[in-house]
């Protein structure tokens, strides 16, 4: 599936590129086993499409799920007032706000994606299952991508609003349009039975044309995180020693390494979407501007620097302008994405990751602000503004063993030394002593709570976790609220219902049944 050497297919299940228009037909007379899935060419085609839906803005496309599980914490902030990053990072989001698409993206955009992903493999399994037009051993395997990419996207649903709309059959768009919302615990049963079915049955990693594709371990890993959520600490630990013990995946010894562009396969990763430069996707024209399933990434732009913010001594600026051509680079992104004050002023100095995650100094001049150059790409040649060809990592086994190692210390019986042991990789190539790396051995269960904690700050800042952990441990309100140095002042105006987002406006006004269950919209009215 891999895109960067094939061409965007440009036909789907249904028109899942349009914005509204596929709403309009009904998916049982649109698609059949006689008029699309002849083959398993043609099933193939329709997972790669819907595989496309995630690559939008709203989803990895841009910065899109960012929004959601990283701005308004305290690792990333916006260096400027941005009307796309205010309403969720500081916590001023309502119901008619959601409806807004603002550079490219909105929570309804977020919202009406994931479900166009439902919607496709709903189809997909149910014209599949059976088909004697595909081998069996294919038929298993398409469904067991269809059932991955639908217990991710009710994943992110229960994580971003909790109670939602819940179906795995297909339905008439009218009784699509009725449904009320299902308990989170409901949904997420039926999401658990969804991944392991795709654990059992998924590869164990895909190479080649094939990379991109989430293998059987991105499903595990996902599981991993609901047990977590759930305080069943020993699920969790079992299911991530599956994947420490039984996945092809190793650690780098290198911190730096997992994030180089010219190595995005690289051990470590468990699942990273492949983007390509210069292939833009198709265009919805209700939309203007909008790309969808589009394989130029644009989410390092967001994180690249521009020259007319910097540098320091804005005197220099010509000179770094200069400085940056002489090496075939430029400040050209927007520089929305950077790493939080409060942030940067806590990073240990004596952590490697520090230089990947708080860059305030580049080719000797200062800058006004500390840039994560972890998601960098200044290279003109190859990754000009918004048309990037790096990948957008999902999953990788870093983020497992320190999983493993807080299921470890928080399991009944649980041993804080040997917790540490999960990360004594992570954590040895994070110092330049043994000292240094094992300074929290020995801690009791407390201690090394708070020191999981930090590590996970530290070494996944900027991946998608840090909101998604912070309310897990029911510790966002007091960790914002507390927030030391600031750019913004979220803390002014966050209250205890910003753990969910509010189901937009619009989807209110087309379903009133969306409310039957909480009037309140998850606290917003």
């Amino acid at each position: 599936m891999k895109t960067k050497n094939i061409i965007l297919y440009v036909f789907m299940i249904f028109s899942c590129f349009s914005c509204e228009s596929f709403l309009e037909e009904e998916p049982r007379a649109l698609v059949s086993p006689e008029t699309f899935f002849a083959s398993e060419s043609d099933a193939r085609q329709a997972i790669n499409g819907t595989y496309a839906i995630l690559k939008n803005n709203s989803i990895y496309g841009q910065v899109g799920l960012d929004h959601f599980y990283d701005n308004g914490a305290d690792i990333i902030e916006p260096n400027r007032a941005a009307n796309f990053v205010q309403p969720i990072g500081n916590y001023t989001m309502n119901e008619a706000l959601a409806d807004v698409s603002v550079q490219k993206m909105s929570v309804s955009d977020t919202w009406k994606d994931l479900y166009r992903v439902i919607l496709n493999t709903n189809v997909i399994i149910d014209r599949v299952t059976g088909n004697e037009g595909i081998l069996e051993p294919a038929r298993t395997d398409i469904i067991a991508e269809a059932t991955f990419l639908r217990g991710l996207c009710y994943w992110h649903i229960t994580n971003l609003w909790g109670a939602a709309p819940y179906y795995t059959e297909v339905l008439t768009l009218e009784e699509i349009g009725a449904l009320g919302r299902t308990d989170e615990a409901t949904i997420i049963a039926g999401t658990l039975v969804d991944l392991q079915f795709a654990q059992d049955n998924l590869q164990d990693s895909y190479t080649g044309d094939q990379s991109g594709r989430a293998s059987k371990w991105a499903a595990a890993t996902i599981m991993a995180k609901i047990y977590m959520k759930q305080k069943n600490w020993q699920a969790g630990l079992d299911k991530c020693n599956e994947i420490l013990n039984g996945s092809p995946h190793t650690i780098l010894p290198n911190y730096n390494d997992v994030f180089d562009p010219l190595n995005e396969y690289n051990a470590e990763i468990i699942w990273s979407l492949d983007f390509a430069k210069d292939i833009e996707g198709i265009f919805d024209p209700a939309f203007p501007g909008r790309s969808f399933a589009g394989n130029n990434s644009w989410r390092p732009s967001m994180f690249n620097p521009r020259l007319r913010d910097e540098p320091l001594n804005t005197d220099e600026r010509g000179a770094l302008g200069a400085a940056l051509a002489a090496n075939g680079q430029a400040f050209n992104g927007t520089g929305l994405q950077v790493a939080s004050k409060d942030f940067a002023e806590k990073f240990p100095m004596n952590d490697l990751r520090r230089e990947l995650n708080i860059v305030d100094n580049y080719l000797g001049f200062d800058l006004v602000f500390p840039y994560m150059a972890k998601f960098w790409n200044l290279d003109l040649e190859t990754s000009p503004r918004f048309n990037h060809s790096d990948n957008r990592m999902v999953f990788r086994l870093a983020d497992v063993a320190l999983m493993a190692a807080e299921c470890e210390n928080e399991r009944p019986g649980g041993n804080p030394n040997t917790a540490f042991e999960y990360i004594r990789e992570v954590r040895e190539r994070a110092f330049a002593t043994q000292v240094e790396a094992e300074a929290i051995l020995g801690l009791d269960q407390e201690s090394f709570r708070r020191a999981i904690y930090d590590e996970r700050k530290w070494e996944l800042a900027g991946e998608a976790t840090r909101r998604y952990d912070l309310i897990r441990w029911g510790i966002l309100l007091d960790v914002v609220q507390n927030l030391e140095y600031r750019f913004w002042e979220p803390n002014v105006n966050i209250k205890p219902y910003h753990v969910l987002l509010p189901i937009p406006l619009q989807e209110l006004e087309n379903n009133p049944a969306l409310l039957e269950s909480d009037p309140t919209n998850n606290g917003y009215r």
